[in-house]
């Protein structure tokens, strides 16, 4: 994350906002904790996904799309594991 820009401060503020982004986008109904750490471990998720495709996202907004998708990605996982 210190590579990208984004301190640990930020990054559990954009976490939250990306992953309270991803819960509304997604109709699941997780607390403010959950949204935190979707949208970290989100981000972490998609940067490694996204790196397969030599796409790199960095700063701010690039951290908050990646969480947004790695949340996304992680809440249908949790959905299909529970079926």
């Amino acid at each position: 994350m210190e590579e990208q820009g984004v301190g640990w401060i930020a990054a559990i503020v954009i976490g939250g906002i990306a992953g309270w982004l991803a819960e509304k986008f997604m109709k699941s109904d997780m607390g403010v904790i959950m949204n935190i750490i979707l949208g970290i471990v989100g981000a972490i998720v998609a940067n490694a996904i996204l790196g397969l495709f030599g796409i790199a996202l960095g700063g701010w907004l690039g951290y908050l799309i990646a969480g947004f998708i790695g949340a996304v990605i992680l809440i249908w996982v949790g959905r299909l594991i529970k079926r």
